[in-house]
């Protein structure tokens, strides 16, 4: 498949919201792991939300449970990430992954597949996303 592209990020105030997407020039997901995930120079990398493609069953962080929304459209082409009340702690480098072939879809929505995901290096750029007063 084509690479990911994640775009949407910016600057808000605390409280502000965001909707972050990420796409494959078109290409359509099934039987797919995807994810947000978050950098920082300090805190390294960390899972923010996953989920499978086919029944769209999600998993988020504690961090952002009730604040971050994790969706995939119907078309099944773009995943995107709602964002709402931010906090400066949100502040980070958000990039997405993806990973084809799912052997058991409980995965993508456990946290495991996040977890694992969060500790290989990520390719592309990701998007910033910066929230300060």
């Amino acid at each position: 498949r084509p690479p990911l592209v994640a775009s949407g990020g910016g600057s808000v105030q605390p409280g502000g919201s965001l909707r972050l997407s990420c796409a494959a020039s078109g290409f359509v997901f099934s039987n797919t792991c995807m994810g947000w995930f978050r950098q920082t120079q300090g805190n390294g990398r960390e899972a923010v939300a996953s989920l499978y493609s086919d029944n769209g069953e999600s998993w988020a962080a504690e961090s952002v449970k009730g604040r971050f929304a994790i969706s995939l459209d119907n078309a099944k082409t773009t995943l995107t990430l709602q964002m709402n009340n931010l906090e400066p702690s949100d502040t980070a480098n958000y990039y997405c992954a993806a990973d084809m072939g799912v052997r058991s879809r409980y995965e993508c929505y456990s946290g495991s597949w996040s977890s694992m995901r969060a500790s290989t290096t990520p390719s592309g750029q990701g998007t910033q996303v910066t929230v300060s007063s």
